[in-house]
C-alpha cells in the first residue's frame, strides 16, 4: 500500500507473491546478518536515547544471563489468573531491525517501534489479570552481552544469534504458557504492505501455534482495520516461508548453520550444533506493518496506532488461554 492509496485487489495479489520470495531473502530472524547490516546497525544505535519504558515495577529472572533491563517479569494489576505470558519486542539495542521511513521523511527503525507495542500490549494483559514477561524493558539487546558477541565493538554474527536464543530462554525461564514475537516487516519497495503472522510447523504444539498464530493475524489486522487504515491481510504463514539464505559466499559455520535451519530462530526447534535452547510453548510472531511502507512506516512509530496494535495483541492472546479459565 502506497501512502495514498490501497492496493487494488491484482496489485495486492502480485505484491503478496514478490514479498514471499523476498522473505526467503532477506534477513530474518535467525539473525544472518551479513558485515554491511551490523555496521549499519551500529551506526543507527549510537547515540539513540533509550525508548521511555520503567522496570522499576519488575522483577530480572536471570541478571546473569541478560542485560539490566532484559527479561523482566511484572505481576497482574488486577486479578491473577495464575498464569504467565512472554512478550518478545524485536530487535533493540546493537541490533535495530529494519529501517524505514514515515511520510514525512523520518528514519524509524524497527527496534525502537516494536518496544511501545509489547509494554503496552503487557500493561493491557497485566490489568486482565495474567503475569507478564517481557523480553526487553528498553532499548537494549536481551543477552548479556560477552566479547564473544561483539567483533570491533559491535555485534557479531554470534551476537545476533545468541541475542534472539536469549529470548527462548527467558520466555522459558518465565514458565509461560504462551510467547508472541512483535516485529515489524520491510520489503524492497516502498510499496511492500500488509500484516503476516507466522508459526512453527516442526514443534509438537504446532496445531496451538497455528490456532494462536491465527488469532493474533486475525484481531490485530481487525484493530487496525478498524481505525480505517486498510492493511492488506499477507495471512497466516508457517515459518519455513521466512527462512534466510546467506547473501555473500563465507566460510563462517554459524552462518552455514543458520542458512540451512529452514525456521524462525524465536519459534523452531533445536538444531545440534545450532540451537539448544528452543521455547518450550506455543508461539507466534506477527509483522503488523512495513516500516519501509511511508504510511505503514507512520502508524508504527505512532504511539496511539501502536496502542491499537497492542490492544490486538492483548485480545488474542486472552482469546487463546480463555478456555483454561472458563467454568
Amino acid at each position: 500500500m502506497s501512502a495514498t492509496r490501497p492496493l487494488t485487489a491484482k496489485e495486492l495479489a502480485a505484491e503478496k507473491a514478490r514479498r514471499v520470495r523476498i522473505r526467503r531473502r532477506r534477513r530474518t530472524l535467525t539473525l544472518l546478518v551479513t558485515a554491511v547490516a551490523v555496521v549499519a546497525a551500529a551506526w543507527a544505535w549510537k547515540g539513540r536515547p533509550l525508548v521511555t519504558g520503567s522496570s522499576s515495577a519488575g522483577v530480572q529472572l536471570d541478571p546473569s544471563a541478560f542485560s539490566p533491563t532484559a527479561c523482566m517479569a511484572f505481576a497482574p494489576t488486577s486479578g491473577d489468573r495464575h498464569t504467565t505470558v512472554f512478550l518478545d519486542a524485536g530487535h533493540g539495542g546493537l541490533d535495530p531491525g529494519a529501517v524505514g521511513t514515515t511520510s514525512s521523511g523520518t528514519t524509524i527503525d524497527e527496534g525502537t517501534e516494536t518496544l511501545p507495542v509489547e509494554l503496552d500490549a503487557a500493561q493491557l494483559l497485566r490489568a486482565d489479570g495474567y503475569r507478564v514477561v517481557v523480553s526487553r524493558t528498553t532499548d537494549s539487546n536481551v543477552v548479556h552481552l560477552t566479547p564473544a558477541d561483539l567483533s570491533d565493538g559491535i555485534l557479531s554474527l554470534q551476537g545476533a544469534h545468541d541475542d534472539v536464543a536469549a529470548r527462548d530462554v527467558c520466555a522459558d525461564l518465565s514458565g509461560a504458557a504462551v510467547l508472541v514475537g512483535i516485529y515489524f516487516d520491510s520489503g524492497a519497495s516502498a510499496s511492500d504492505a500488509g500484516s503476516v503472522t507466522t508459526y512453527d510447523t516442526a514443534r509438537p504444539f504446532s496445531a496451538a501455534n497455528l490456532a494462536l498464530a491465527t488469532l493474533v493475524q486475525k484481531d490485530v489486522l481487525a484493530a487496525m482495520n478498524a481505525q480505517g487504515w486498510q492493511i492488506p491481510d499477507d495471512g497466516v504463514q508457517p515459518d519455513s516461508e521466512e527462512g534466510s539464505l546467506v547473501q555473500t559466499s563465507t566460510d563462517s559455520s554459524l552462518a552455514q548453520a543458520a542458512a540451512s535451519y529452514g525456521h524462525v530462530l524465536l519459534l523452531g526447534p533445536a538444531d545440534p550444533g545450532f540451537f539448544a535452547t528452543p521455547s518450550t510453548m506455543p508461539g507466534a510472531l506477527i509483522e503488523p506493518l512495513f516500516v519501509t511502507d511511508p504510511f505503514e512506516g507512520t502508524l508504527a512509530s505512532t504511539p496511539s496506532d501502536q496502542e491499537v496494535i497492542a490492544r490486538g495483541v492483548a485480545k488474542a492472546i486472552e482469546q487463546y488461554l480463555a478456555p483454561a479459565h472458563s467454568g
